[in-house]
C-alpha cells in the first residue's frame, strides 16, 4: 500500500483524534465464547498485522490498542534489538521509513553501496532505547499521530496482555546473532519475566503465537526452550510448495504462513491432511483486487479455500462467518 492510500484509510477509518485513535474504532467483533488459545479453538482466528495498521501507525501502542478494540485474537509485534540490548517493536531494521530519524540524528547513518549507489541507513541496532524514544513514529501517517513513539516489547506486552494474544516475530535473528545478540534467549527471558513463556492457567487470557521466517529461530525456541505455544513458519512469496516441504514443516511446527498469492485449495487440503494449519499474510484494504473489498477477499480465503486464519491490517473487517 502506498503512503497516500495508507493516510486516506487512517482518516476515513473513523474520525481519529491525536493520541487516542483507539477510542473511535469500528465495531468490535466477537472473539467467541473464550479468548483462550484461539489457535486450538476450532474456529477461524485473526492476527492484527503490526496492530490495526490500516488506521494507526504500525507497531505502535495506538495500533495495538485499536486492534484490541476491533476484536483481534492476536496482535503482532515485529521484534528488533537496540544497541543497549532491548527488544523493541518495529518491522524494519532501519528507521527512516516510519520515523523522523534523518532530522533528529542526521549524522548517525551507516553508508552502504546498493546496486552501485551510496545509500544512508539508520539501523535500530545503532541506537539506544532512550534515543529511539526521541523519534516521532506516528506523523508519517498523519499529524494526529505526532509524538507516537516506537514501543519496547515490554510496553507492548503491558498494553495487550489479558485483552488479546501476542504474536511476536523474530526478525533477522541471524543478523542480530552476528552482532552478539541471542534474540531467542532475549525473547524467552522477557516472556518468563512476564509469566508467559509456557501455557499455564495463570496466563490463559494472553495466549502466544510464535512466528518467524527463520526455521533455525523457531527450532531453537522449540528445542532449546521447549516452547509449547503454537508456532508459525513463514515463507516468502512465490514459494513452490511440495509435499516434502509440508512434511518438513509438520516435523517441528504447528502451522505454515505462506504469502496469500501462493495459497490454493490444494495446498490447504494437503496441509490439513497432515495436521498443519494454514495462516497466510497479508490482507489489506486497498490491495484486495480482484475482490470488491478486503472483507470479501478474506471470506474467500477463509471459507472457499479453507485457511484457518490470517494476518490483516484491517481486523475490523475480519469475517467471523461465511456470507
Amino acid at each position: 500500500m502506498n503512503r497516500r492510500r495508507f493516510i486516506q484509510l487512517a482518516g476515513a477509518g473513523a474520525g481519529l483524534t491525536a493520541f487516542a485513535p483507539f477510542i473511535v474504532a469500528g465495531p468490535k467483533t466477537d472473539r467467541g465464547s473464550s479468548m483462550t488459545d484461539p489457535f486450538h479453538s476450532g474456529r477461524k482466528f485473526v492476527v492484527a498485522h503490526r496492530g490495526a495498521s490500516a488506521y494507526a501507525p504500525e507497531n505502535t501502542l495506538p495500533a495495538y490498542e485499536l486492534a484490541i478494540k476491533q476484536g483481534a485474537d492476536y496482535v503482532e509485534q515485529d521484534l528488533q534489538i537496540t544497541r543497549d540490548g532491548v527488544l523493541v517493536c518495529a518491522h524494519d531494521a532501519v528507521l527512516s521509513r516510519v520515523t523522523n530519524v534523518e532530522q533528529v540524528f542526521p549524522d548517525r547513518f551507516t553508508e552502504e553501496v546498493v546496486k552501485g549507489r551510496k545509500v544512508k541507513k539508520w539501523y535500530i541496532h545503532k541506537f539506544t532505547v532512550k534515543e529511539l524514544k526521541q523519534l516521532d513514529a506516528g506523523s508519517h501517517l498523519g499529524s494526529q499521530f505526532k509524538g507516537v513513539t516506537i514501543p519496547t516489547w515490554q510496553e507492548a506486552i503491558d498494553t495487550i496482555r489479558g485483552k488479546a494474544g501476542l504474536c511476536p516475530e523474530t526478525k533477522s535473528p541471524e543478523v542480530y546473532g552476528k552482532l552478539g545478540f541471542d534474540m531467542e534467549e532475549m525473547v524467552m527471558t522477557l516472556l518468563k519475566k512476564n509469566g508467559l513463556d509456557q501455557p499455564q492457567p495463570s496466563n490463559q487470557s494472553t495466549p502466544m503465537y510464535m512466528q518467524s521466517f527463520s526455521k533455525t529461530s523457531l527450532l531453537k525456541l522449540r528445542n532449546k526452550y521447549h516452547v509449547k505455544w503454537p508456532t508459525l513458519w513463514l515463507f516468502a512469496v512465490n514459494t513452490k510448495w511440495t509435499p516434502a516441504m509440508l512434511h518438513e514443516a509438520k516435523e517441528s511446527f504447528d502451522s505454515i504462513g505462506p504469502n496469500k498469492k501462493d495459497v490454493t485449495a490444494s495446498l490447504v487440503k494437503q496441509a490439513h491432511e497432515i495436521g498443519l494449519k494454514v495462516f497466510p499474510y497479508t490482507f489489506i484494504s486497498g490491495e484486495e483486487k480482484p475482490f470488491k473489498d478486503v472483507r470479501t477477499e478474506m471470506s474467500h480465503y477463509l471459507y472457499d479455500l479453507g485457511v484457518d486464519g490470517m494476518f490483516t491490517n484491517n481486523p475490523d473487517q475480519f469475517p467471523r462467518s461465511a456470507g
